[in-house]
């Protein structure tokens, strides 16, 4: 009864997404699982991808291989490769590619956060680096490290100074942290915890104050067996502190279907007072596609809204499904993803755009 209450309330709209290859050029390699930002410097936009795995899926495809895109020109240009700080290059033993990284925007600097990186008897490591990377110079700088290092978490920026990192992994489990960095004095500070199972793959945005997180996986313990990762409904709305930014009145907010998803491309925007989430999988899945239950994940072609004024969900319908994203982005009245992962568990070099308005 709970979730045909909620579906009343959506509104379950279909329209069309295509992928519009005149318009956007593809990237010049298949990645997915790479963090991604956009960023608008002397009114020019500009798209960036960092680090990733490639079209074969195996450790070895895990890279830290970056790219730009000059909406402008429509052209893509790889640059300089994502660094390791000497700290984390003895713990990865030498290790430089990564996943599960996230990035973002501050007016007209990019900051990129964690991930882990993969051995070839599979064992990983979560990375505290911090980086900005500097478009005019093609350089990167290394700041302050996380306190707790994550990868497959949440970076959201909030007014042109402080990035909050929800949740994720660190190395053996989820944690519940929110940790914030800021960007005028380089250093970071603890936020109210997350309040829900900690999880990884989860997504969110932000929009003026308010932040919204949904879904990822989280860990379930048993008695007489080991633990198994399992996907977790959940959306928490937080509000911050406009005053004290490190207090977050957290709150519940019912989910559109009752049915999480794992990696989703999220993104909020401010002039519509509306969060997106797109695509994900309903199957959590290892870094190369297949279920922690055996089966292969397939992509979402599902996205979610949440109205901010109403406290409503619309759901919509594309053609075209993707999972296995960091970020998405917006202009021009279109949603976009950077590569991902597409039917069959096929890594793309597509832009795939999602008409918005």
């Amino acid at each position: 009864m709970h979730v045909i209450n909620t579906l009343f309330l959506l509104g379950i709209i279909s329209y069309s997404t295509r992928i519009v290859a005149a318009e956007y050029s593809t990237i010049p390699n298949a990645l997915t699982n790479n963090a991604v930002t956009q960023v608008n410097i002397n009114g020019n936009d500009y798209f960036l991808s960092f680090s990733g795995l490639s079209k074969n899926k195996t450790y070895q495809d895990v890279h830290n291989k970056a790219y730009i895109y000059n909406v402008k020109k429509r052209q893509w240009h790889s640059i300089a490769p994502v660094p390791l700080s000497k700290e984390n290059l003895i713990l990865t033993k030498g290790l430089v590619g990564r996943l599960a990284s996230v990035a973002t925007t501050i007016k007209d600097k990019v900051f990129i956060f964690g991930g882990y990186t993969v051995a070839k008897d599979h064992s990983e490591v979560s990375i505290a680096d911090v980086y900005t990377y500097d478009i005019l110079t093609n350089t990167y700088q290394l700041l302050a490290p996380m306190p707790v290092s994550v990868d497959d978490s949440v970076a959201l920026p909030y007014q042109n100074k402080l990035i909050y990192l929800i949740s994720g992994w660190h190395n053996s489990g989820n944690v519940n942290l929110v940790q914030v960095y800021n960007t005028e004095t380089n250093h970071w500070q603890q936020a109210t915890p997350f309040p829900g199972k900690p999880v990884f793959g989860h997504a969110g945005g932000i929009v003026d104050n308010k932040i919204l997180v949904c879904d990822g996986v989280a860990i379930k313990v048993y008695k007489n067996t080991k633990r198994s990762y399992q996907r977790e409904a959940a959306c928490y709305l937080g509000v911050i502190n406009k005053n004290k930014p490190f207090e977050i009145d957290w709150r519940v907010i019912v989910h559109p279907v009752q049915r999480a998803r794992y990696r989703m491309a999220a993104i909020g925007l401010t002039k519509q007072q509306q969060i997106v989430f797109l695509g994900g999988s309903e199957n959590p899945y290892n870094y190369n596609g297949m279920g922690y239950n055996g089966k292969p994940a397939q992509p979402s072609n599902k996205v979610w809204i949440f109205d901010l004024a109403t406290q409503q969900w619309q759901i919509k319908i594309t053609k075209h499904a993707s999972m296995d994203h960091r970020g998405l982005l917006y202009l021009e009245g279109k949603l976009i993803t950077l590569g991902g992962m597409g039917e069959d568990q096929q890594v793309l070099n597509s832009v795939n755009l999602t008409p918005f308005n």
